[in-house]
């Protein structure tokens, strides 16, 4: 039987702290959050590898949708700086882990899912742990949730070849925007603040992440 108690903290010990991420509170939520739990039954033995783990079977024709990499995860979410009183949104919050992860930093979490089979299982992982201040919600991804807006900050949680422009319009003044820009393996990871109406971004690492529905380019048009 493995040990995920030990699994979880050779992950952080191996795989985030090693990769820069030393704010404390992101990795005591690390540690404490089950990521087992948050995959299907058949896969929670690879809950803790340096990959990118399914976290549902797609449609025919339709990616798989899949819980990012623990160490891209954690980055992405420390380049936020998250405060213990802000409202944060989860574009793409799958089972519910990143939630998870960001209700132990965040005042507030509204978790989004298009996917209704995994806004369903989002909210029961959530409710089994006795998370209480995430909201999950079901809507397009890429429209973001403005009943809830605005937002400190924003994880899109995978990968974008768009501009979120939507996303930036539901950022408070100074909120904080992360993701990952370009289709793998020659993505980076993106840190946007907004600036009253303006809003400007940079690359903070090289990263991979998969690819979010809706958030793929449109094909070019080839006479």
């Amino acid at each position: 039987m493995i040990d995920f108690v030990a699994a979880r903290r050779m992950m952080v010990d191996g795989q985030v702290r090693t990769s820069d991420v030393t704010d404390l509170r992101l990795i005591a939520a690390m540690l404490e959050v089950a990521r087992e739990r948050f995959l299907p039954e058949a896969k929670a033995s690879l809950a803790y590898l340096d990959i990118d783990l399914p976290a549902m079977e797609g449609a025919a024709g339709a990616p798989v949708r899949r819980l990012v990499k623990p160490m891209v995860l954690a980055k992405l979410i420390q380049a936020a700086e998250i405060g213990a009183a802000d409202h944060v949104l989860d574009v793409g919050c799958g089972t519910g882990y990143s939630s998870a992860v960001l209700a132990r930093l965040a005042g507030s979490v509204v978790a989004l899912e298009e996917e209704p089979l995994l806004a369903r299982q989002a909210a029961e992982n959530l409710r089994a742990i006795g998370v209480a201040n995430v909201t999950v919600v079901t809507g397009p991804l890429t429209e973001g949730w403005k009943p809830g807006a605005p937002y400190d900050a924003i994880l899109l949680n995978g990968a974008t070849e768009i501009e979120p422009t939507a996303l930036y319009r539901q950022l408070k003044d100074g909120g904080r925007l992360v993701g990952v820009k370009g289709r793998a393996p020659a993505g980076k990871a993106m840190l946007y603040r907004a600036f009253g109406q303006d809003v400007s971004g940079r690359p903070i690492f090289d990263a991979a992440a998969p690819l979010l529905p809706g958030f793929a380019e449109p094909p070019a048009f080839v006479f």
